[in-house]
């Protein structure tokens, strides 16, 4: 269906070109689902940078609040949509795990999403080598993030395709989790439906 790496080198070329122009999704079926998520992702990374932001107005952070919410809320859902697209891949391949065979504790969506937040965060790293206003303990110590941060991807992108082969083969079972996110649901935000009601 995918490999780890075609993931991966998707979320470090689009990082890097939406640093340069808007935010355009590519690739075709999981692909550009996975591309999609990421972008909710590049977009959430970017408020937080705001809301830490000691020159914006109450009034901008209550908006720059409300759109990180909506990311989140976003970025969960397409989570979801990636995990879909598995189990309708493995069910269009006649996978049959057996009844009692282990489901993993992270599905690959959510490997999907860590791998996305890692290739932000070895971009943002990878800027600061560039600074010419800090010092060489600051140049080393962001040095040594990256190197980790690229451990910790490699290694996830292994086990990620690990998780892919144990489902093919039946090993394990795939399932989607629902995350219900109810902080956005007025139905369900205690908050909102007082409110409503009043």
């Amino acid at each position: 269906m995918f490999q780890a790496k075609d993931i991966v080198a998707l979320q470090k070329s689009t990082v890097a070109r939406w640093h340069q122009a808007p935010v355009e999704i590519t690739g075709e079926g999981l692909m550009s689902i996975a591309c999609q998520q990421h972008a909710f992702n590049y977009n959430l990374w970017h408020e937080e940078d705001i809301a830490r932001s000691r020159d914006v107005t109450d009034t901008q952070i209550a908006q720059v609040k409300r759109n990180i919410d909506q990311l989140n809320q976003n970025r969960n859902d397409w989570i979801e949509k990636i995990d879909d697209a598995i189990s309708d891949y493995l069910d269009s391949i006649s996978i049959n795990a057996a009844h009692d065979a282990p489901i993993n504790t992270e599905t690959p969506g959510s490997v999907i999403d860590r791998l996305s937040i890692i290739a932000i965060r070895i971009y943002h790293l990878e800027e600061q080598l560039e600074r010419t206003d800090v010092d060489q303990k600051h140049t080393d110590s962001v040095k040594q993030k990256i190197a980790i941060c690229k451990l910790q991807r490699d290694e996830l992108a292994t086990a990620l395709d690990q998780l892919m082969d144990s489902f093919q083969s039946g090993a394990k079972r795939h399932r989607t989790y629902r995350q219900f996110k109810m902080y956005n649901d007025p139905a369900l935000n205690p908050y909102l439906y007082a409110k409503r009601a009043a």
